[in-house]
């Protein structure tokens, strides 16, 4: 396996057992215990007498150097097992508990993960969060799973600070790695003042990548639809008036496996193709609604707002209506 293009600085550790036996589907990311520059983290593992090393060092400044070739297993997560199948990371932190990383440092450790899962060919990145169900876990052919250092030794390795972010940090790579993006949503308030709770799953800059997110939400039976805002085609459930109800669907998102969060953004509608008019208005008129973000268009100004948000233009639509009544 190739080595990351990240790495800025190579020293290599005479600390390891040569070729894997294991093909490579953990990251076991470390804390040095110490603020510690690329050079100085490979420089800890020259000596033989130390009887450790790490596949990858992330400095201070978040450089990336390499003291073992990904290709062999380093000696570093005190598990034989686990270093068989685990890309070691050791990360510079404070010296003291909860042993923090700078934001620099944690950059780069996101970036690094990125490289590894696609250079592996992993398009998912785990934290399962307990050490018998990780242990226990086959990883399917296209998932990385992170693992620790306190789970083999009696060590605190990686530090609280980066333990309790580790479920963030896999929810970030695996992102990056669908072609996804974070959003926190802004408040969005319509015309009339009505503010709609939108509950999104994801959000992606490749319209196919949110097409494949949005059908195996349907299939788990969750009825979904696709805006387009801000360059991201972002994958939505609903658009409730009661923020209570959008927090229970995201309950149930979660509870089925879903990230998913509340917003009030909505953007611009990338889901079926666009109707006429007069199909919007008989849709009216029989009270039914053709955009999954609705149940009806609604009356007055909510349905000027949705016509809108759907790309119709209001008034040509209520001038259909009227010849229907």
């Amino acid at each position: 396996m190739s080595n990351s293009p990240l790495v800025v600085y190579t020293k290599l550790s005479p600390n390891h057992s040569g070729q894997r036996t294991h093909s490579i589907d953990r990251i076991t990311p470390h804390c040095v215990v110490g603020q510690l520059s690329a050079e100085s983290i490979c420089g800890c593992f020259i000596n033989t007498s130390r009887q450790a090393s790490c596949n990858y060092g992330i400095g201070t400044d978040g450089r990336i150097s390499m003291s073992v070739e990904e290709k062999n297993r380093s000696w570093c997560s005190s598990s034989r097992e686990n270093d068989q199948r685990a890309v070691t990371i050791e990360c510079a932190s404070d010296k003291t508990a909860p042993y923090a990383f700078n934001n620099a440092v944690y950059a780069s450790l996101v970036n690094l993960c990125v490289d590894i899962c696609q250079r592996n060919g992993k398009s998912k990145l785990l934290w399962l969060g307990d050490k018998n169900k990780t242990l226990a876990y086959a990883p399917k052919s296209d998932e990385m799973v992170l693992t620790v250092h306190r789970w083999f030794a009696n060590k605190s390795c990686p530090g609280d600070w980066l333990y309790n972010r580790l479920g963030n940090l896999a929810a970030e790579v695996t992102k990056r790695l669908t072609g996804g993006s974070t959003d926190t949503g802004k408040v969005d308030v319509p015309s009339d003042g009505k503010t709609l709770y939108r509950v999104q799953t994801g959000a992606f800059s490749k319209r196919s990548n949110a097409d494949a997110w949005a059908a195996k939400l349907k299939v788990a039976g969750f009825d979904t639809y696709i805006v387009q805002m801000d360059n991201l085609y972002k994958v939505q459930v609903g658009a409730y008036s009661q923020k209570s109800n959008a927090e229970n669907m995201m309950a149930k998102l979660k509870a089925a496996g879903y990230d998913a969060f509340i917003t009030t953004k909505s953007g611009t509608a990338a889901g079926t193709a666009k109707k006429s008019a007069a199909e919007i208005a008989k849709e009216i008129y029989n009270g039914t609604c053709s955009d999954a973000r609705w149940s009806s268009w609604g009356n007055g100004a909510d349905r000027v707002n949705r016509l809108k948000q759907a790309g119709y233009d209001p008034s040509e639509v209520q001038s259909e209506v009227n010849k229907l009544f």
